[in-house]
């Protein structure tokens, strides 16, 4: 099993480019199911009422907030594997995997106990109206208890992508998604429990995958890491290493998630609609995301395998690679969310307001695909090179220091319309973009130039 491993390594070496596609593809498969739930999950959540789109629209940024530190600490855990592996040390890439599960089951107590107690606070503080509070808590509320069960996924998925297997993962994804389907539907309609309805039947879809993650990994052992916890060792400079891609990468997501609910907060004064045309539009976005998330996602195994075997070249080449690809992909769903998104969006809701204010935003928001996708691809670089702090520092300089203030001041001081909001996140994120492609450049150069030296 080892030989094949390595053998796998190699291949990827000597085909890098074919690489790229071998991860991205299961990744963009298994996120397109995923997305596939999130669209039906908010189409049969649109059928109950307006107000409840509102009440999941809150909830979006901040269980993203939660999951955002998981997913970070996740993308640490990958890039430490993948490094650990590309220089043939199987022994501490499994001590670090230990290590991360550990870490996801501590986390799945922590953050749910959290989330439970102080559900009404934190609903208050965001802004959320009176009308639509209660709705949002007690999804919130309900969908906190499964919190333990996505954040042991989340790593279970990591551990497997660091060593290059990115297609099983995919297919658990699937399953639990099926299952999800199936069952909103039936809870939300059928045993008429509305909005709860939803968010048991994402619990249930998360718990049956922990289950078949268990079977395979720890009972089954189907994979290269082996886990062996009567020998576990703690180690500071393995924790150290995941949490310096970890800890700037949740960072990162928390900023964003943050960004999301003050959004929400300026969105909230032109209307719940507004609010909920925006969700929506995410929503929509979201199937952009997929192949860019997919090819961005790729680069943190390859990257830290690579860079493992100190083959930077190879970095920059499938940098470029990667980036031109996701060019290509980014116009495209620009193009066709610019043409046919007021047809899109009906899919979801009748209500015209709503319509109108998501037809807006993704009008808007198109024409910055580009500069996501150099940004985007450029940050999971870094981490994957172990370096998390530079996406850190420029997801900042797009969210704090541009976004958000920027849209405070068109819209709570200027009193400006709300297409302004959009306007600020266009601005910010053609700086940090164009910021972060040139930087990750200019970090891959210079650890080229002191290996050449070498």
């Amino acid at each position: 099993m080892e030989k094949n491993k390595l053998n796998r390594i190699e291949q990827f070496e000597k085909n890098p480019r074919k690489a790229v596609w071998q991860m991205a593809i299961p990744i963009m498969l298994g996120m397109s199911i995923q997305i596939i739930y999130g669209i039906v999950d908010m189409i049969f959540i649109g059928k109950i009422d307006g107000d409840a789109i509102a009440a999941i629209s809150f909830n979006m940024p901040l269980v993203f907030l939660f999951m955002g530190l998981t997913f970070g600490l996740g993308a640490g855990v990958t890039s430490v594997v993948a490094q650990f592996l590309g220089e043939n040390n199987k022994k501490s890439a499994e001590n670090a995997a230990e290590h991360s599960v550990l870490l996801a089951i501590f986390l799945g107590i922590v953050i749910p106990i959290i989330s439970i107690v102080f559900a009404d606070q934190i609903f208050i503080i965001l802004g959320t109206p009176e009308h639509i509070i209660s709705l949002a808590v007690k999804y919130f509320r309900i969908i906190a208890v499964g919190f333990i069960f996505n954040i042991l996924n989340i790593f279970f998925r990591s551990i497997m992508t660091g060593e290059g297997n990115t297609k099983t993962p995919m297919y658990f994804r699937g399953v639990g998604t099926i299952i999800n389907i199936v069952l909103d539907p039936i809870l939300i309609f059928s045993l008429n429990l509305g909005i709860a309805g939803a968010a048991l039947a994402s619990i249930i879809g998360q718990f049956s995958v922990t289950l078949i993650f268990i079977y395979y990994i720890f009972i089954k052992k189907k994979i290269y890491i082996q886990f062996n916890f009567s020998y576990f060792k703690f180690s500071i400079p393995i924790i150290k290493k995941i949490l310096s891609v970890g800890i700037p990468a949740s960072l990162s997501m928390i900023i964003m998630s943050l960004g999301g609910m003050l959004f929400n907060w300026l969105l909230i004064v032109f209307g719940s609609d507004a609010v909920a045309g925006y969700g929506i539009a995410r929503q929509l976005v979201q199937i952009y995301f997929l192949p860019t998330f997919a090819l961005s996602n790729s680069m943190i195994t390859l990257g830290g395998m690579f860079y493992g075997r100190g083959k930077i070249y190879l970095i920059k080449e499938l940098l470029l690679y990667t980036i031109s690809r996701g060019e290509i992909v980014a116009i495209s769903f620009g193009i066709l969310f610019y043409f046919f998104s007021p047809n899109l969006l009906r899919i979801f809701t009748s209500n015209q307001e709503i319509i109108d204010i998501g037809v807006q935003y993704i009008r808007y928001i198109v024409f910055v695909f580009p500069f996501i996708t150099v940004g985007m691809i450029s940050g999971r670089t870094f981490q994957g090179i172990g370096k998390g702090w530079p996406s850190l520092l420029t997801t900042s300089l797009r969210v704090i220091i541009i976004t958000v203030p920027l849209a405070y001041i068109f819209i709570r001081i200027m009193n400006l319309p709300i297409e302004y909001i959009w306007i600020s996140q266009i601005i910010s994120t053609i700086i940090s973009g164009i910021v972060a492609g040139i930087w990750i450049w200019m970090v891959l150069k210079k650890l080229e130039d002191v290996k050449i030296k070498k």
